[in-house]
């Protein structure tokens, strides 16, 4: 970004801010010119979002459908050992989305989804990303990726203002599951509303098979209503300074992954499956566990290149990081996916659901009849 295009955005009093984007500290400066930012750009922000001339708090019209990626939605293992280049697209996009049924909030996201698309490569492999910022967007956004050996995590060369995209090239030199996440000013704001996912780095022997592969993140909203309030939300940055969020939730919407949102992951006793965990925070530590179930192999920070630890009930991922779990299926049952700080499920919304169907297996589980 040159000078002329960062006045454009920040205002000559904010050049100095985009430093934070290669690293460098203010980040009470970089909220405090996102607020503003926030503040003047109003009605800009509710005309892209199509919601020009609602009245204050009415809930708004929605312009990101399916906002909760498909946790299956990833992509296949890498089959070729060899490496080789490998070229990915994000594109920033914001809109208003629910949050749950009734209430709106303005997200920004990579790719219409939350979490943003997995990147997937392998050890050794070259790395093509192109970061593009449609000409709708109001913000500047980039992307810092916790897996590249470079400036920021390519945060200062893929800093794009609306209508413009970057391109980095980088090697992926160290393998494991690791974020990446917007990184201007007000990094946190941006991360809170949606922008983070996960890429991914396969050893070179590739990963053990399993029946299943899940994708799922969790982030949480900081809004100046209640969570169960209908009507529109807007962001509260007072909220976030306490770190008291009005929603913590899996991929991006209240309840997404159960009846009430996309549906309920659905597996077969007796299957396997492998989880990717993305905690785009920006603040809360999610403490990960399987109502009904342990994680039967645990990649801690998904660090890869170490041995697993073995049968885990709850594991911590603090913001910024990432887990790989795996999970056995011996009987049937909903398993339910949470934070174990259960005040955010029973109030805020962190909740996802497996449901695990087939025959029952008595010799494993069952209810004791009275008479017996």
């Amino acid at each position: 970004m040159d000078r002329r295009d960062a006045l454009k955005v920040f205002g000559a009093g904010g050049l100095g801010l985009v430093g934070v984007a290669c690293g460098a500290r203010g980040p009470d400066r970089a909220s405090a010119a996102e607020t503003s930012a926030d503040a003047g750009t109003a009605g800009a922000g509710s005309a892209v979002a199509g919601a020009a001339g609602a009245a204050p708090g009415t809930a708004r019209t929605v312009t990101l459908q399916m906002l909760a990626a498909d946790p299956k939605a990833l992509p296949e293992p890498i089959a070729d050992a060899s490496p080789r280049t490998r070229s990915f697209l994000l594109e920033a996009r914001e809109g208003v989305g629910e949050i749950e049924p009734g209430s709106t909030f303005d997200y920004m996201t990579f790719g219409g989804q939350i979490p943003g698309p997995m990147l997937r490569a392998r050890q050794g492999d070259r790395v093509r990303l192109t970061v593009r910022s449609p000409k709708t967007n109001i913000r500047p956004h980039n992307v810092d990726l916790h897996a590249v050996y470079g400036p920021g995590g390519g945060a200062s060369e893929t800093l794009v203002l609306p209508g413009q995209e970057k391109t980095i090239e980088f090697r992926a030199m160290y393998p494991g599951a690791f974020i990446y996440h917007c990184a201007v000013p007000g990094l946190d704001m941006h991360i809170s509303s949606g922008m983070y996912g996960m890429i991914l780095i396969e050893p070179p022997e590739g990963l053990p098979k399993v029946d299943h592969e899940l994708y799922l993140g969790q982030n949480e909203v900081y809004t100046n209503r209640s969570a169960g309030e209908g009507g529109h939300h807007a962001f509260d940055t007072a909220s976030m300074l306490r770190e008291d969020p009005t929603y913590v939730l899996l991929n991006g919407q209240k309840h997404a992954l159960t009846a009430d949102g996309r549906g309920p992951i659905v597996a077969r006793r007796g299957e396997t499956a492998r989880v990717y965990f993305v905690n785009g925070g920006p603040n809360l530590t999610s403490s990960f566990h399987p109502i009904g179930n342990v994680w039967s192999k645990a990649w801690i920070a998904g660090a890869l290149a170490n041995q697993p630890l073995r049968y885990v009930q709850t594991l911590p991922v603090p913001p910024g990081s990432t887990g790989v779990f795996e999970l056995e299926f011996p009987v049937p049952e909903p398993i339910k996916l949470v934070d174990h700080a259960l005040t955010r499920v029973a109030h805020k919304g962190m909740l996802g659901i497996i449901d695990v169907q087939g025959a029952r297996q008595a010799s494993i589980f069952r209810a004791v009849d009275p008479r017996e």
